[in-house]
C-alpha cells in the first residue's frame, strides 16, 4: 500500500502537480473492447439481466473490501448481484470505468497532464465572412435602416422635425430594397415583420410632427389594414388625433371610438385615455350631454383631474348648478397620489439621514410631485372661480360655498386664496367697498395671508390717491413678511409718490434682492433714477428690463425717451421704431417720432409718421395743426383746410382754426368762399377784430355794399378796446398796448394756458400771422407767404423741452405702472 504513498521533498521548490502521471492499472480500458466478460456484462445489462438470485441466504455475510491497491475480492451484494470485479459463474466482472476530468488515452501512455489543452496550439483562424453574399447583404441593410429609425427618434427629440421626417423617409426607402432583396433569397414567410411596423410607424409619427396630416393618416392606413400586424388597432386613435387636430371633429369620434373597440378590457388606462379624448372631442363640437356621459364614466372608474375638470366644464354649458356642485365635490376628492412633505424634514441629527433628505429633496420625483399639485391646485381654483357666480344667487354666496367645501378637503390652504379672489372679483365689478371689507378680514390669518391681503389693500387706496392708508398697509404687508417683493414694491410706490425718490429706490432695491424677477421694481427703480435726473442708471435699469420683457411698449418707450433727453435723436428714433412695430397704432409714438424727424430737418419722413398718428387718432391738435401748416408751407392750401376744419370741430370756441380755414380759401383764391367763412365768424364772434378787418378788405376789394357797415364796426370795436385797455393798462400778463393786444385777439384763447416760450404758441402765433397780413389778396402771387409765414416747427423744436412736458410724457406711460400687476397671482 505504499507504492503510492509520496513522500514530500525535503528542498524548497515543491512541486504541486506531482503524481499526476503516475500509472495504475486499475484504471486501464483502453483494452476493455477485446475484454470478453466486460463486453458480456455490457450486452446482458439495460434490461436484460437475468433474474437476480440469492446463492447467500444471509445478507450479513462478510465481505471482503475490494481497492485499487489490493487484490480484487468478490464482494456479494446484498440483492444478490456481484459487485464489479467480482468472480461470478466463472466469469470475471471488469470494473466500470471511471474517469477523472482532463484523462484522456495519451495521459495514459505517459503524456503530460493538459487538461486545457493547450498543447495543441492556437485555434485555427476564423473563416472570412463573405460580404458578397446576399445573407450577408440583407444582414447589412437591415443593420443600416435600424440606424436610420433611431436617427430619425433622436432628430425628432432633439427638436429638428425636418431631419427627423429625411432620416424616416431614407428608413423607409431602404426598407423596401430591403424586403425584395430577401423575397429574393429566402422565402415571404423570413420577412421581419417588426422592422417594417417600426419604419412605417416612425415615418407616420414624423409626418404628423411635420404637420403634414394627408401623408401621415395614409401612412396609417397602410399600418392599420394590413392584417400581419398584431395590435395595429390601437393607432387609430393617433388617426384620431389628427382628425381632431384637423376640426374634423366626427371622424375624431369615429377613430376614437373604432380604438376603443379593438383595445381590450385588461388595458383600463389606454381606454380610460381614449374616452377622455372623445369627451374633449364631443366638448369642441357642442355636444355637452355625450361629453357629460363619458366623463362621467371616468370619474366613476378611475377618477383624475382633467376629467373632473372637464365634467365641471360641461355642467356649465349646460347650467345645471346641483351637477356643478356634485362635479366639484369629486374633483376635490381626487387623490394627489403624492407623498407627504413630512418625510423630506430630518427626524433626528443623523448625518447620513439628513444627506439621503437633501439629496432626494429636490429630485425629479419631487419636481414631479410639485407639479402634479400646483396642477391640482390650478384646477381647483380655476373651477371655484367658474362655477362661485352661478351656483347660487350671488357670487358671494357661492365662493363662500367653495371655501367651506375646499376647507374640508385636503386642500385647505387653497381657501384663503379662493378668499382673495373673491375680493378681486369684487374689484372686477367696481365694488371696491366690499373688497376692501373682504381683504380687512383676511389680514388676520397667518402671515402669509395677512401679508398678501395687505398687499392689495396698499394697492387699492394707492390707486384712490389715499397715500396715508396705503403707505400704512403696505408697512403692515412688509412686517407680515419682510421677502414680499409685491409689499416692498407698494411701499417704495407710497414713498416715490410723497416725493422722496433716494427711499423709494431704497425699497425697490430690496424687492429685487428678494426677488430678481419682480418686473415692477425694476421698472419703478428706472422711473425713480430719472426722476433723480441720474439717466445712465435709469438707461441701465430699463435695457435689463428690455432683456426681460422683449416686446413691452412701456420700456420700449422710456428707452426711447431717455436717449432723447440725453440728446441722442438718432437712438431715440431707432428706439421709438421698435415701439412702433410693436403697437403699430400708437398715435402718440407716431407723433413723437414725427417731431423727431421733424427736428433733424426732414419734412418727408415727419409728414409720414404725422399723418400715420392723425389716420389713428384724428382728434390730436398738435398734429392736426402740424399738418395744416406743412400742406400751407408746401403750397397745397385746399388740403389744408380739411385739417383746420377738423381742429375747429374739436375746438369750437377757437376763432384761430375757423379763421385759418378762411384764410386758406382766400389764399387758394376762392374769394367768394372766404368772404361766406369770414361772415359766419362774425356772427359767431362778433368782437373778433381780426374778423373785421378781413370783412373790411375783401369788401372793399369785390366793391359790396357792405364794406361801411363792417367798417364802423371795426371802428367801434378798436375804440371800445383801447378804452378797455387804457383802463387795465397793465393789469394783465403779456399787455404790451393797443396794438399788442390787437394782435393776440384772434387767438389768445388758444395759446393763453400755454408758456410764452412753447411750442404750441409760437406755432399758434405763426399761424395767427398768416390771417393778419396787411398786403393786397392776390391768389397768384407767392410774396404774401413769404413774408408772412416762417416754418412752424423749424427752431422751435430744438429748444429744450420743459419741465410740464417732460411730466406728460412719463405719465402717460409710465406712472399707471407703479401699481401695475401688484396683485398676487
Amino acid at each position: 500500500m505504499m507504492q503510492n504513498v509520496h513522500l514530500a521533498p525535503e528542498t524548497d521548490e515543491d512541486d504541486l502537480y506531482s503524481g499526476y502521471n503516475d500509472y495504475n492499472p486499475t484504471y486501464d480500458t483502453e483494452e476493455l473492447e477485446n475484454d470478453t466478460a466486460f463486453q458480456q456484462a455490457v450486452k446482458t445489462s439495460h434490461g436484460r439481466r437475468p433474474p437476480i438470485t440469492a446463492k447467500i441466504p444471509s445478507t450479513a455475510v462478510a465481505r471482503p473490501v475490494a481497492t485499487g491497491c489490493g487484490s480484487k475480492t468478490s464482494l456479494a451484494s446484498s440483492m444478490g448481484r456481484p459487485m464489479t470485479g467480482a468472480i461470478q459463474d466463472g466469469v470475471t466482472r471488469p470494473m466500470t470505468a471511471v474517469r477523472a476530468a482532463g484523462f484522456t488515452k495519451a495521459a495514459l501512455r505517459g503524456s503530460a497532464f493538459d487538461p486545457l489543452g493547450q498543447s495543441r496550439g492556437p485555434a485555427p483562424p476564423l473563416e472570412a465572412r463573405n460580404e458578397d453574399s446576399p445573407e450577408e447583404k440583407i444582414r447589412q441593410l437591415e443593420k443600416k435602416v435600424n440606424e436610420l429609425v433611431e436617427e430619425s427618434c433622436i432628430a425628432n427629440s432633439c427638436g429638428d422635425l425636418k431631419l427627423a421626417l429625411e432620416k424616416a423617409k431614407d428608413a423607409g426607402r431602404k426598407e423596401r430594397v430591403l424586403v425584395r432583396q430577401r423575397e429574393q433569397v429566402t422565402s415571404p414567410e423570413n420577412i421581419n415583420l417588426d422592422l417594417t411596423y417600426s419604419v412605417l410607424f416612425n415615418l407616420a409619427s414624423q409626418y404628423s410632427a411635420n404637420e403634414m396630416y394627408p401623408e401621415a393618416l395614409n401612412t396609417y392606413q397602410v399600418i392599420v389594414k394590413n392584417k400581419m400586424f398584431s395590435n395595429a388597432g390601437r393607432l387609430k386613435v393617433n388617426m384620431g388625433n389628427i382628425y381632431l387636430k384637423q376640426r374634423n371633429y366626427s371622424k375624431a369620434i369615429k377613430f376614437y371610438r373604432m380604438a376603443l373597440d379593438q383595445i381590450p378590457s385588461v388595458h383600463k388606462e389606454m381606454r380610460i385615455k381614449i374616452m377622455q379624448n372623445i369627451g374633449v372631442t364631443f366638448i369642441k363640437t357642442g355636444q355637452y350631454s355625450d361629453a357629460i356621459n363619458s366623463f362621467e364614466h371616468i370619474m366613476s372608474m378611475a377618477p383624475n383631474l382633467k376629467a373632473g375638470f372637464n365634467l365641471i366644464l360641461s355642467y356649465f354649458a349646460v347650467g345645471d348648478r346641483e351637477k356643478m356642485k356634485k362635479a366639484f365635490q369629486k374633483l376635490i376628492a381626487v387623490p394627489l397620489e403624492t407623498d407627504e412633505d413630512g418625510k423630506y424634514i430630518s427626524p433626528n441629527d443623523d448625518p447620513h439621514t439628513n444627506l439621503v433628505i437633501e439629496a432626494i429633496k429636490n429630485d425629479h420625483l419631487r419636481q414631479m410631485e410639485r407639479e402634479r399639485k400646483a396642477m391640482a391646485e390650478k384646477y381647483i381654483m380655476t373651477a371655484a372661480k367658474l362655477i362661485a357666480p352661478v351656483i347660487e344667487t350671488s357670487f358671494a354666496v357661492g365662493y363662500d360655498w367653495c371655501v367651506e367645501v375646499v376647507k374640508a378637503s385636503q386642500y385647505v390652504e387653497l381657501a384663503n386664496d379662493l378668499e382673495i379672489n373673491k375680493a378681486i372679483t369684487y374689484l372686477r365689478q367696481k365694488d371696491f367697498n366690499q373688497a376692501v371689507e373682504t381683504l380687512k378680514m383676511l389680514k388676520k390669518k397667518d402671515s402669509s395671508v395677512k401679508s398678501a391681503a395687505a398687499t392689495n389693500l396698499s394697492f387699492l387706496y394707492y390707486l384712490e390717491n389715499e397715500f396715508a392708508q396705503a403707505s400704512s398697509y403696505a408697512d403692515l404687508a412688509v412686517n407680515s413678511d419682510r421677502y414680499n417683493p409685491s409689499a416692498l414694491t407698494n411701499k417704495g410706490n407710497t414713498v416715490f409718490a410723497n416725493g422722496d425718490y433716494e427711499k423709494a429706490a431704497e425699497f425697490y432695491k430690496e424687492a429685487l434682492r428678494n426677488d430678481s424677477s419682480c418686473t415692477e421694481a425694476l421698472y419703478n427703480i428706472g422711473l425713480t433714477y430719472k426722476k433723480l435726473n441720474r439717466l445712465d442708471e435709469a438707461l441701465d435699469c430699463f435695457l435689463k428690463l428690455h432683456a426681460i420683457l422683449r416686446n413691452s411698449a412701456q420700456v420700449l418707450y422710456q428707452i426711447a425717451n431717455i436717449y432723447e433727453l440725453m440728446e441722442d435723436p438718432n437712438q431715440a428714433m431707432e428706439w421709438l421704431m421698435q415701439l412702433i412695430s410693436v403697437v403699430p397704432t400708437d398715435s402718440r409714438a407716431l407723433s413723437k417720432l414725427g417731431g423727431l424727424y421733424d427736428s433733424e430737418g426732414d419734412k418727408s419722413q415727419a409728414f409720414q409718421y404725422y399723418y400715420e398718428s392723425y389716420r389713428y387718432f384724428p382728434s390730436n391738435i398738435e398734429v392736426i395743426e402740424w399738418l395744416g401748416a406743412y400742406y400751407i408751407d408746401t403750397q397745397f392750401c385746399e388740403k389744408a383746410i380739411q385739417y383746420f376744419e377738423r381742429a375747429s370741430l374739436i375746438q369750437p370756441t377757437q376763432v384761430k382754426w375757423q379763421l385759418m380755414v378762411a384764410s386758406c380759401f382766400r389764399r387758394s383764391g376762392n374769394y367768394q368762399k372766404a368772404l361766406d367763412t369770414y361772415k359766419d365768424i362774425h356772427r359767431k364772434f362778433p368782437e373778433n377784430v381780426e374778423c373785421l378787418r378781413f370783412l373790411v378788405r375783401l369788401c372793399t376789394d369785390i366793391g359790396l355794399k357792405e364794406v361801411q357797415e363792417y367798417a364802423t364796426k371795426l371802428k367801434r370795436l378798436e375804440k371800445m378796446k383801447e378804452i378797455r385797455e387804457q383802463r387795465t393798462k397793465s393789469g394783465r400778463d403779456g399787455s404790451g398796448g393797443p396794438r399788442g393786444r390787437r394782435d393776440g385777439s384772434a387767438g389768445s384763447d388758444g395759446g393763453q394756458n400755454c408758456s410764452a416760450g412753447s411750442r404750441g404758441e409760437r406755432l399758434s402765433a405763426q399761424l395767427r400771422a398768416l390771417s393778419r397780413t396787411e398786403e393786397p389778396y392776390d391768389s397768384s402771387s407767392n410774396k404774401e407767404l413769404d413774408a408772412s409765414y416762417v416754418d412752424p416747427l423749424g427752431p422751435q423744436i430744438e429748444r429744450p423741452r420743459t419741465a410740464a412736458k417732460k411730466r406728460v410724457d412719463e405719465d402717460d406711460f409710465a406712472d399707471e405702472e407703479l401699481g401695475d400687476d401688484l396683485l398676487p397671482e
